[in-house]
């Protein structure tokens, strides 16, 4: 590779002023030289002058990537005191020493606690009683003491509650080691299970434990082994390998606790195989073969395996029963029908109901049903722009339900609901600390959009009453709109800081979520993703025509697929908004779907397409942020990624941030942050992260003039 080159000149001044505008920059941002790479597909050939930035081992790359942080440190250096009493204010709204709402589980209750100035949970138990002593499960402050990243997942404690299986990730590629400690003695065992998914599963003979391994290169979850306890690890047994290269598996414990079972899943396709959990040497058994375009999914209960599945076209999916040892789909019972105005998401089963979360109408719905008289009725909710899911539920024999909810304006409740009396009890309800916070001084409403081609498009939207709608207020308009992946409107503590300072908050619900149901996002996928970004443009122009605020005041926000979004959108519609933020953004489409050795990518056809075939190269093509950049204005933009990002590597943003700086126009704002010690997930630390949200919203508010 030829010496790569990077400029990185002149003094920085700033002059006190109202807008950003007015600053006076003198500082040239780093340059990147070209190394042209001829890249060939289809008979076409596309220049990728960045190519060489696709190695995280190179010196030079990793130089390269300091100078942009460098600049970027400049650039914002006058509001670093601002980022730093945002980040303040966000943390002092937190009750530092807060703790879950503790759940039973075969004889302990089980929390998760924070101490005061610490970033890191304290995972404990109880034996029988709330009031008996609390057993120190796990401390991750003092793990975590010495790395700059940190991630504890996959806690699961054997049936004989003597041990505790879990998994640690120390660089953020989410390529986890699990270890096993012993809960008697405090000892933690020398066994090392390296490059896997940090989840395990343990059979119920107390010493097998099945965990799934990841492919070190592509980190496709490939591999199910089973581990017996006192052997070495290089002599556990394959269980099973997914070989097809679209599909990734894993493997769980039936809620009864009777079966093992190994998912393998695809974008369109499932496949399912159990085993009695009594049983870990026998073989398992495949449920239903797998089928193209065939999805369920499947919970045991007494003599039958209930099934969520699109079977015979379910659009939105149909509840299905079968006998545990006639299984294929021949045998499939229907439970509830298929219905084209309700999306079935998820189902919880007790002794005495089934629980179904469904969708209608966009706002998220709870059915309980008793098993002996089939007799139904619905969880009320009371407005439009709320999130209500079941929580934790592990206990078959019983008749409560616990479920979470919040809104916009409302924060998070843990509530116990009484299916027999419908009675609920509200275990806990956020805090929100600092003594200003009063939730009727927020208005949440849902508006409706109306996309190009009629289609009529959610919008969830929060303001302070105050707020005119005159034009001229801040607005920043967040989406995702991919995988069938809906953002629900949510409380966050955090985004006070912008409400209370005069933003409004919009988040759409484009196609490419299931937001409104599952053809909503066949519609916003493959050859209809363009769905996705024009309503994402044509929300943007319903809120400018409606007064919430204007192409000088909008903002907007998106993350990995959402990045992907806002690179679409400055492409095409730039003079819309004043500043843009893409958090690590998926912007090199068609290079990182042609590389089948990137992680991801062989999975990712089923929702993007293969550019292998023509048609998806050519349409792919035609919206790849990276390959269409060109030569016109572009917004203020910050632009964040992280240099062991797993999902979307880093050298994605680098490369569109090299580009962009190349071909823009104007004289606005591109700034590049890498976290070089982070992943896709940003900083591992809860007020870690809250830096990053504070360095955002700096930059928006900057842009606005707002310094306090």
């Amino acid at each position: 590779m030829k010496t790569v080159l990077f400029i990185l000149l002149g003094s920085f001044t700033f002059v006190t002023a109202q807008n950003h505008n007015v600053l006076k920059k003198e500082i040239t941002p780093p340059e990147a030289i070209k190394i042209t790479k001829e890249l060939k597909a289809h008979d076409q050939v596309r220049i990728d002058d960045y190519y060489w930035m696709n190695n995280r081992e190179d010196p030079q790359v990793i130089s390269y990537l300091n100078s942009e942080n460098e600049y970027n440190e400049k650039m914002t250096a006058h509001t670093k005191e601002f980022q730093t009493k945002l980040f303040n204010e966000m943390k002092s709204r937190i009750k530092e020493d807060d703790k879950s709402v503790p759940y039973k589980l075969n004889g302990y209750w089980y929390l998760t606690r924070f101490e005061k100035g610490k970033d890191y949970p304290i995972y404990s138990r109880k034996k029988e009683s709330l009031d008996a002593a609390e057993e120190i499960l796990f401390d991750v402050n003092e793990m975590a003491e010495g790395y700059d990243y940190y991630s504890l997942g996959g806690l699961n404690v054997s049936p004989d509650n003597k041990l505790i299986a879990f998994g640690v990730d120390t660089l953020s590629r989410r390529k986890y080691t699990i270890q096993i400690k012993n809960l008697e003695t405090g000892e933690i065992l020398p066994l090392k299970i390296e490059t896997t998914t940090g989840g395990s599963t343990w059979a119920n003979d107390n010493k097998t434990l099945y965990y799934t391994k990841k492919d070190d290169q592509t980190l496709r979850s490939n591999q199910i082994f089973k581990h017996i306890l006192g052997t070495n690890p290089s002599n556990d047994q394959l269980v099973f390998e997914e070989k097809d290269e679209t599909f990734n598996t894993y493997i769980y414990k039936s809620k009864s606790k009777k079966y093992l079972i190994i998912g393998s899943a695809s974008t369109l396709t499932s496949e399912y195989r159990i085993l009695n959990a009594d049983t870990p040497e026998g073989e398992f058994k495949i449920f239903q073969p797998r089928e193209r375009g065939l999805e369920y999914g499947i919970s045991h209960f007494e003599d039958y395996f209930y099934v969520l599945t699109n079977k015979d076209g379910a659009t939105n999916f149909k509840l299905m029963k079968t006998l545990v040892d006639k299984t294929e789909k021949e045998n499939w019972l229907e439970v509830i029908p298929h219905r084209d105005d309700y999306l079935l998401e998820d189902l919880d089963i007790f002794k005495d109901y089934l629980v179904v979360s469904e969708r209608h109408n966009g706002l998220n719905k709870i059915k309980i049903t008793r098993w002996d008289t089939n007799k139904s009725y619905y969880l009320p909710f009371d407005n439009e722009t709320y999130t209500a899911y079941t929580s934790i539920n592990p206990d078959f024999d019983t008749n409560i339900l616990r479920y979470t909810y919040n809104s916009l304006n409302t924060p998070t409740s843990v509530v116990d609901f009484n299916m027999a009396t419908k009675e609920k009890t509200i275990l806990k309800e956020q805090e929100v600390l600092g003594g200003n916070f009063d939730k009727d001084n927020y208005t949440s409403e849902r508006i409706w959009a109306t996309a190009e081609d009629g289609t009529k498009i959610p919008v969830s939207i929060i303001y302070r009453k105050d707020i005119k709608k005159d034009g001229k207020n801040p607005l920043l308009q967040y989406a995702y709109g991919s995988y069938g992946s809906t953002i629900d409107p949510y409380f966050s503590t955090a985004r006070l800081s912008l409400l209370d300072r005069g933003f409004i908050y919009a988040i759409a619900h484009i196609r490419g979520g299931e937001y409104l149901g599952r053809t909503w996002y066949e519609d916003g996928k493959l050859l209809k993703k363009k769905n996705t970004f024009t309503d994402y443009i044509d929300v943007s122009k319903y809120l400018i025509a409606q007064n919430y605020t204007s192409s000088e005041h909008l903002y907007a926000m998106g993350g990995s697929a959402g990045g992907l979004l806002m690179g679409v959108v400055v492409n095409m519609a730039p003079e819309l908004y004043n500043g843009v933020i893409a958090a690590v953004p998926f912007v090199d489409v068609i290079t990182t779907m042609l590389d089948e050795s990137i992680p991801l990518t062989t999975g990712e056809y089923d929702e993007w397409g293969n550019p292998n075939n023509k048609e998806y190269y050519d349409y792919m093509l035609s919206y790849s942020p990276y390959d269409n950049v060109k030569r016109q204005d572009y917004p203020n933009m910050l632009i964040t990624t992280g240099l062991h990002d797993s999902q979307v590597q880093y050298w994605e943003p680098a490369k569109w941030v090299a580009k962009l700086r190349d071909f823009k126009m104007d004289d606005n704002i591109l700034l590049l942050h890498t976290n070089m010690e982070a992943g896709h997930g940003g900083a591992s630390g809860r007020f870690e992260a809250l830096k990053e949200v504070a360095e955002e919203y700096a930059f928006l508010l900057d842009l606005e003039g707002i310094t306090e």
